[in-house]
């Protein structure tokens, strides 16, 4: 398949998911060497590397075109929460849980980077995440969006973990830089 050049538009469909009861998770164990920290109050530029070591190749980048302003509120608001896992001494992926609304958490991003994908760090860190998530105070509610321009396996690790499908929406986006498909297992 050829590399889809920057500057072409792309159909995509975003795919809403939610669990609204506490799924029998099997263990959230880690593998072993993995550990998680969370970011308190991370910089923008700790972020930003996050975002774009993991989903540089799914075209995040939303957040590169916001006011700095307004990410700096958003990471270092207390009912955003940012999760790193390290291993090897470097970062393997990260999850965010947003308790900003009542009630529900949003599983606001959850991604491996490149070099971690397949090393079963996946479902384990995704069940950490959910286990977290409703850890929060009087959440009765976890959602999670993805898309088609992300990991081709996704929705089905979503579904998997717990989460049904409730909505799901058409959009379209202008390539800021060029797509490679071949990076997709």
């Amino acid at each position: 398949m050829s590399v889809i050049p920057a500057g072409t538009t792309l159909d995509y469909a975003v795919t809403y998911l939610e669990m609204t009861e506490q799924a029998n998770l099997t263990s959230t164990e880690l593998p072993k060497g993995t550990r998680l920290e969370q970011a308190h109050s991370p910089p923008n530029w700790v972020f930003l590397s996050l975002y774009d070591a993991v989903g540089r190749d799914y075209e995040w980048v939303d957040w590169h075109s916001a006011d700095p302003a307004d990410l700096t509120a958003y990471l270092t608001d207390p009912r955003v929460e940012t999760w790193v896992a390290y291993a090897k001494g470097w970062p393997q992926g990260f999850f965010q849980l947003d308790f900003r609304e009542g009630g529900t958490c949003d599983l606001a991003y959850f991604g491996l980077v490149p070099e971690a994908i397949g090393g079963g760090l996946g479902r384990a860190l995704l069940l950490t995440a959910i286990q977290k998530a409703w850890n929060g105070n009087g959440v009765t509610r976890v959602t999670v969006n993805t898309c088609s321009l992300d990991h081709p396996r996704a929705v089905g690790l979503y579904k998997t973990a717990g989460f049904r499908a409730f909505r799901r929406e058409e959009k379209s986006r202008v390539l800021v830089r060029p797509r490679d498909p071949s990076n997709f297992p």
